[in-house]
């Protein structure tokens, strides 16, 4: 038997939005604004969910990678912006530990904090940084199951050397979260919510 291939592939605008824009990213409200947007325009073009994440250069602000929610386009519960940034960026530097010697320290920001299963995917990434505009809350405020995740994860992250930020500009991502509610987008929890 013969398996078909995946190939992980971002949405046409990705490319064309992303060449429109200068590659370094000062401070965390600029990397915020960028995944904010990412996650706008991805339910704008109907290419996925409403949540996008990106790599940077912690220190510089560098761009390295991008992702996009792509669950319903591809048809694979486990393709969350930050699971395509990550993977992207990994392949980018053709290796799997973005945190490993002489590497610069990298930041994964997200537009809403991470579901259960994205936690661990950043964990064993080797990011430096996680920051987060809307909260776990916001997304399941608008029907999206996140999944069971420790009350602690923020101390648990820190404790790897992870550092966390969270609600920034959350006000900006969490109106993105209710424009894609308020359009009536598919909530594509496999389970809906149930055990």
């Amino acid at each position: 038997m013969r398996f078909p291939e995946m190939i992980l592939r971002l949405p046409d605008w990705v490319e064309r939005f992303l060449s429109e824009r200068e590659y370094v990213f000062a401070t965390v409200q600029e990397r915020m604004r960028l995944v904010i947007e990412l996650s706008r325009l991805n339910i704008e073009n109907g290419t996925g969910g409403p949540f996008g994440a990106a790599i940077f250069e912690q220190k510089s602000g560098r761009l390295l990678a991008v992702g996009v929610n792509m669950v319903v386009s591809s048809n694979c519960s486990v393709v969350h912006a930050e699971i395509v940034s990550i993977a992207i960026a990994q392949h980018i530097l053709g290796h799997y530990d973005l945190g490993s010697k002489g590497m610069p320290a990298y930041e994964l920001a997200a537009s809403t904090e991470p579901c259960a299963m994205c936690l661990g995917a950043i964990t064993w990434s080797g990011v430096r940084g996680l920051v987060c505009g809307g909260r776990d809350q916001d997304a399941r405020d608008v029907g999206f199951d996140e999944g069971l995740k420790p009350s602690n994860w923020v101390r648990l992250l820190e404790q790897r050397n992870i550092s966390v930020s969270r609600d920034i500009l959350r006000n900006e991502a969490k109106a993105v979260l209710l424009q894609y509610h308020e359009q009536g987008g598919p909530v594509y929890n496999g389970r809906q919510g149930s055990i």
